[in-house]
């Protein structure tokens, strides 16, 4: 499944605290039909799963995942970075066959 740095894991926990979510509350790691290459990653902050989420605790952190995005999810590692270009988080999927030059989708 998927996998969370450290620094991922700090950021996420940061949002939910900001925005005062109910415990329960994870993130919801999506693979979107979408980008220039076909797919694209989607996070967002949620109360709680849908009744057929993968639930996983990464560090603290709850994870839900829905069955169509848990088949592209495998093994990728997502990470929160901070440079002079900028920061967010991005996405190291090992079973990417491409990507887009702006880094925000792939294909598989």
């Amino acid at each position: 499944m998927v996998t969370l740095t450290s620094s991922a894991t700090a950021k996420v926990q940061d949002f939910i605290q900001e925005h005062g979510v109910e415990s329960g509350a994870g993130l919801r790691v999506a693979v979107l039909p979408g980008g220039c290459s076909g797919f694209q990653y989607g996070l967002n902050i949620e109360d709680g799963p849908e009744a057929e989420d993968e639930v996983v605790k990464i560090g603290g952190v709850t994870i839900f995942v829905d069955a169509f995005s848990a088949q592209y999810l495998e093994g990728v590692e997502i990470d929160y970075v901070s440079s002079m270009m900028g920061q967010g988080f991005t996405f190291r999927n090992p079973n990417s066959a491409g990507g887009c030059g702006c880094g925000s989708s792939f294909t598989v």
